[in-house]
């Protein structure tokens, strides 16, 4: 169980892993606390460097001014793109130019992509270097950030080469939420909606039942985000490596990624933003459920107006090819002794692993969201 306390008008909780345990910080203008740990590292002797996303410098150049004017920074482009073997290379000839040793430091700042790369970098380089989550994207609070797992992209997949690396730390500034465009918001919706369906039923009541659709603004956002962390923090602390492979475990929070992965690698990394690949995702996942005999037509239209309200797809933009997509599938890292395996409802809230889905199914349910 994770530690859950309240400073001020922050929230943390505690990711418990053993002597790997870390906190998460919620709350509003963190730049102070984030200042007040650069110092103590400094203090101590410790080099500490950031990697900044390009877009936020941009859309919020006050952001972390202070810490950017007086730290080494490493700045990636926004998008997929970024998850590269040359971006990373490029990253790491940072790290030894700066002379980053064993007990050096680095911040992540930026959204997913720049969490992913960042954190890899800190996994590889030297074998390990100790770094911190600061995610500015409503996506990458809820999900990227937290539990450890970061990486690169191939042209063959997403995710592919990666590492378990968890931080030291996530500081999690909702005020950054304000300069979010709001595609990108939507696109964290997806993440949130998808909590609600693998294992919140409550959370996904709420979201379905309100009449105005959050904002960046809306006062209970701080509060849906920790339910997420809290969700995802449980999860990770039992089954961190996603090595339980039976019907629940990590594996659950892929729900609707099996197809959405799919969607970004053919269709080319950036012409889905994420949490969109992830909305037809689970679109499919809902369906492929259904024809195996859970849910019901009155879930899918719940949630395809849910996903509506967000103005995020719920069928694909233009055809892509069913051999590319299946052929990609293939390659999935939940793929277990040829095995590809899918997380499923059982209902609204309750998800399981499923590893025996039929070729036939799956090609279907490809066809129902626009592939010829």
């Amino acid at each position: 169980m994770q530690l859950e306390m309240e400073e001020g008008k922050n929230r943390q909780l505690e990711v418990r892993l053993g002597e790997r345990t870390y906190p998460i910080t919620i709350g509003s203008g963190l730049g102070n606390l984030l200042l007040e740990e650069r110092s103590r590292f400094l203090s101590q002797g410790r080099k500490v460097v950031a990697v900044f996303d390009e877009g936020l410098v941009e859309a919020n150049p006050d952001f972390c001014h202070e810490f950017r004017a007086g730290t080494p920074c490493f700045s990636t482009p926004s998008g997929e793109s970024t998850k590269s073997i040359d971006c990373l290379a490029g990253l790491w000839d940072f790290l030894s130019g700066q002379k980053v040793d064993r007990s050096s430091v680095l911040f992540a700042a930026g959204g997913g992509v720049t969490g992913d790369l960042a954190g890899f970098a800190a996994a590889s380089y030297l074998r390990g270097i100790s770094f911190y989550q600061v995610p500015t994207t409503l996506l990458a609070m809820v999900d990227s950030s937290v539990g450890g797992k970061t990486g690169i992209n191939l042209s063959s997949g997403k995710n592919l080469v990666g590492a378990f690396h968890q931080p030291a730390g996530v500081f999690v500034d909702v005020d950054c939420l304000r300069t979010l465009p709001v595609r990108e918001f939507s696109a964290g919706m997806a993440e949130i909606i998808k909590y609600g369906m693998l294992g919140n039923p409550s959370l996904y009541a709420e979201l379905s039942g309100r009449s105005v659709p959050l904002c960046a603004t809306s006062p209970e956002l701080q509060e849906i985000i920790l339910r997420c962390c809290t969700d995802k923090a449980r999860i990770v602390e039992e089954d961190e490596k996603e090595t339980n492979r039976g019907v629940g475990g990590r594996a659950l929070l892929n729900l609707g990624h099996t197809f959405a992965h799919a969607i970004e690698a053919v269709s080319g990394y950036g012409t889905y933003l994420h949490g969109e690949a992830v909305a037809i995702g689970l679109v499919c996942a809902l369906r492929l459920s259904r024809m195996r005999g859970a849910c019901s037509d009155d879930d899918e239209g719940t949630l395809i107006k849910l996903l509506r309200s967000y103005e995020l797809p719920v069928a694909l933009q233009k055809n892509l090819p069913l051999s590319d997509l299946m052929e990609v599938m293939e390659s999935d890292k939940k793929v277990i002794e040829g095995k590809l395996r899918f997380v499923l409802m059982k209902e609204i809230g309750v998800s399981q692993v499923v590893g025996e889905v039929d070729r036939g199914d799956i090609e279907f349910v490809w066809k129902s969201v626009g592939v010829d």
